[in-house]
């Protein structure tokens, strides 16, 4: 390791989150919904420190922290949501994207003048403005939700019951949105999501550090005749992704690959680029990912890279121009693209 890829580790894990590493407050964001919904409904566990991997031309650089430890993920869950889309996409199940969601998932809460109009297009783009409750949870807990990588700021106070719009005419990250995307990709597969993600992504890619994608209490339902578990994409209110950096990177070199690993072929590159589309009304995002093409998201890093973020903070940092997989787990999200801001520095002194 160079001289200054070691200031770049040290000043990374000098970065580490304001999280407790033991769940005790301040920890999770559930505690900032409004009443009821300011609970845990599905299980949690502490945290390890600050951990992360770095690959540049699928060469590994540094690793740091505990970078086999299977640590919650938080919202880089929905990343790996867009993922089993794009499987179903891949295999057929999910013919078009702009196909409204009622017609291959009715019954389960796309039903109405509007809401028939939901695709899986708005969804993955959380743009559908889907009204309702999933998995116990009103999606009004998270209407008017803003986070530091939207531009502009927000109308209203989250939880209040903003007014609701045509699907496609509004962003809004919206953590029961997804959790009814899960349903509804769940009702497609007919079959657990993280089995299928096993199968398809977990064991293609050799990961094989402890992994487990867990659901609420109240999280199962009826799919064909059978009882499943709907997983969250996300551990707003608990169970959620628990993965490893390392994993987690492997994931990153296949998206790097434009959906190519060791010759394989794990997801097609016609959805990757699917997934790099900008939103008509949040150019920063795509298919559950956040994209840099104006470099508002963080300025320090190239125009070309893309992001699966997490809260506490976990970071997913993609860029197939530079051939570059960054992890970073438990920093402190303002000094994110410090910590960037250096990768780059040392990638630039080799």
């Amino acid at each position: 390791m160079n001289h200054s890829l070691d200031e770049t580790i040290a000043f990374i894990q000098s970065c580490e989150t304001s999280w407790s590493r033991d769940t005790s407050p301040p920890w999770g964001i559930h505690d900032m919904d409004p009443p009821p919904y300011n609970r845990l409904y599905g299980p949690v566990h502490g945290r390890g420190p600050v951990s992360g991997v770095l690959f540049h031309k699928n060469q590994m650089l540094a690793e740091w922290g505990e970078p086999h430890k299977a640590d919650l993920t938080f919202s880089v869950a929905k990343t790996y949501l867009a993922l089993l889309a794009g499987l179903a996409f891949d295999q057929g199940l999910l013919k078009d994207v702009h196909t409204p969601v009622v017609q291959q998932c009715p019954g389960i809460g796309f039903e109405g003048d509007r809401l028939s109009r939901i695709t899986w297009h708005h969804l993955l783009q959380q743009t559908s403005e889907w009204e309702g409750t999933c998995l116990g949870i009103p999606e009004q807990v998270d209407r008017y939700r803003w986070l530091a990588y939207q531009t502009g700021q927000a109308e209203g106070t989250k939880g209040d019951a903003r007014p609701l719009g045509e699907p496609g005419t509004r962003f809004e990250y919206n953590d029961v949105r997804i959790n009814q995307l899960s349903l509804a990709l769940l009702h497609l597969f007919k079959r657990p999501l993280p089995e299928v993600f096993e199968e398809f992504f977990r064991k293609p890619l050799g990961c094989s550090d402890a992994f487990q994608w867990l659901g609420y209490e109240q999280g199962l339902t009826q799919v064909n005749g059978q009882r499943m578990m709907s997983v969250p994409g996300g551990s707003h209110w608990g169970g959620g992704i628990s993965i490893s950096a390392m994993d987690q990177a492997r994931i990153g070199l296949m998206l790097m690959g434009q959906g190519q690993f060791n010759g394989q072929q794990v997801l097609s590159k016609q959805w990757l680029q699917m997934m790099q589309q900008p939103c008509d009304v949040a150019p920063y995002y795509g298919y559950l990912i956040w994209l840099n093409k104006d470099g508002a998201l963080f300025k320090d890093a190239p125009r070309s890279s893309w992001f699966a973020i997490g809260a506490g903070s976990s970071i997913t940092w993609v860029d197939p121009v530079l051939e570059l997989v960054c992890i970073m787990r438990w920093i402190d999200a303002a000094k994110t693209n410090d910590c960037i801001a250096k990768v780059m520095q040392s990638l630039g002194a080799r």
